[in-house]
C-alpha cells in the first residue's frame, strides 16, 4: 500500500483508544457494523490486523500498538493546525515539547528552561517526564523537540538525534543533622541508612562504584526513580541522599537538611538531546546556550 487512507486510519484510532467497536460506534455515531466494515477494510489494505481479538474482545498486537502510537501524533497535530487556523491571535500558535528524564533535579531543570521561556513568552511550553528510553521514542516520531536527560545518546543508537554537553557537576551528601564533631565525611557513610537513585538515573552506577572505591558501605534503606521523592523521604530522616552540588543550598533550604560533605571525585554530567529534522533550532540553541552558562560561572 502506498498511500494511507486517513479515514480509515481514524476509525482505526477511536476504537483502539476506546477500547471496543460499540464504544467508537457511539462516539462517531454510526452502527457497529460500519465501524467493523471500516477497520476490515483497513486492515486488508495494510496486508495485516491490527488486533488480536480474543473472545470478541479487541487487544492491540504489536503493529497495531505502533500504529496507534503514530495515529494518535497524527491526529494531535491535527487538532493543534484547526485551533490555529481557526485562531486569528498568533501568540499561541508554536508548541515546543521538552521532555525531561525522571533523574534530572527540577530546580535544576528551571534553572537551564525558565530564561528561554521568559524570552519567547508567545510559544506554548509542554513538559513531559519519563525515562530516558521512553522520550527517546517520543523524539523518534517527532513527539518531543527537546530532551535535557543524565546521559547523552549511546554510540550505535538507531535513533537519529543530536547530543549536546551541558556541564557537570559533583555531587553533594545531606542529612537530616549534621555530622558531630566525631565524624569524618565520607567515612560517616558506613552504616548509614542510605537512600539511592533508581536503575533509571545516570548516576546510579557511578555512585555505586565511588562508594565501592572509597570502601564505604552504607545500608540501602530505600530505591527512588523520582529524585524530589528521594529528597521528601530524606527530608524526614530516612537516611542520607545525595544530590547535585550546583543547587546545594536549594536542597538544604527546601527540605530542611544539612550538607555534610562534597564528592568531588563523583560528578554528574547533563545532557541535551534534540532531533535531528526539528526546525526549533532558536529555542534549542537558547535553553543549550543558557545551560552551559551556569556551569561556566
Amino acid at each position: 500500500m502506498h498511500h494511507l487512507n486517513y479515514h480509515h486510519l481514524y476509525y482505526f484510532y477511536i476504537v483502539a483508544r476506546e477500547g471496543s467497536i460499540a464504544k467508537a460506534a457511539k462516539l462517531l455515531h454510526v452502527t457497529p457494523q460500519t465501524v467493523s466494515g471500516q477497520l476490515s477494510t483497513f486492515e486488508n489494505q495494510l496486508g495485516y490486523s491490527l488486533f488480536d481479538r480474543i473472545n470478541k474482545r479487541l487487544y492491540l498486537n504489536a503493529r497495531g500498538k505502533v500504529s496507534y502510537q503514530y495515529a494518535s501524533e497524527i491526529f494531535h497535530k491535527g487538532n493543534q493546525l484547526a485551533e490555529i487556523l481557526n485562531n486569528s491571535d498568533e501568540v499561541n500558535t508554536k508548541e515546543f515539547v521538552i521532555g525531561i528524564t525522571n533523574g534530572i533535579p527540577k530546580v535544576l531543570f528551571y534553572d537551564f528552561v525558565h530564561a528561554t521561556m521568559r524570552r519567547f513568552p508567545q510559544v506554548k511550553y509542554v513538559i513531559k517526564e519519563d525515562s530516558f528510553d521512553g522520550l527517546l521514542k517520543e523524539l523518534a516520531i517527532n513527539a518531543i523537540d527537546f530532551i535535557v536527560a543524565d546521559r547523552g545518546i549511546a554510540p550505535g543508537t538507531q535513533i537519529s538525534a543530536n547530543s549536546f554537553f551541558l556541564g557537570e557537576s559533583s555531587l553533594s551528601f545531606f542529612a537530616k543533622a549534621p555530622l558531630t564533631e566525631e565524624e569524618t565525611f565520607p567515612e560517616c557513610l558506613n552504616q548509614m541508612p542510605l537512600l539511592i537513585q533508581g536503575n533509571t538515573s545516570g548516576i546510579r552506577q557511578a555512585l555505586t562504584s565511588w562508594l565501592e572505591t572509597e570502601q564505604l558501605y552504607p545500608k540501602v534503606v530505600a530505591e527512588f526513580d523520582d529524585t524530589a521523592l528521594l529528597k521528601l523521604f530524606g527530608s524526614e530522616d530516612f537516611g542520607v541522599f545525595c544530590a547535585p552540588s550546583a543547587i546545594s543550598k536549594h536542597v538544604e533550604e527546601q527540605y530542611d537538611v544539612h550538607c555534610i560533605g562534597n564528592a568531588r571525585t563523583l560528578n554528574e554530567r547533563y545532557y541535551a538531546i534534540t532531533g535531528k529534522s526539528r526546525a526549533e533550532y532558536t529555542l534549542s540553541e537558547h535553553i543549550i546556550s543558557s545551560a552551559q552558562g551556569l556551569f561556566s560561572k
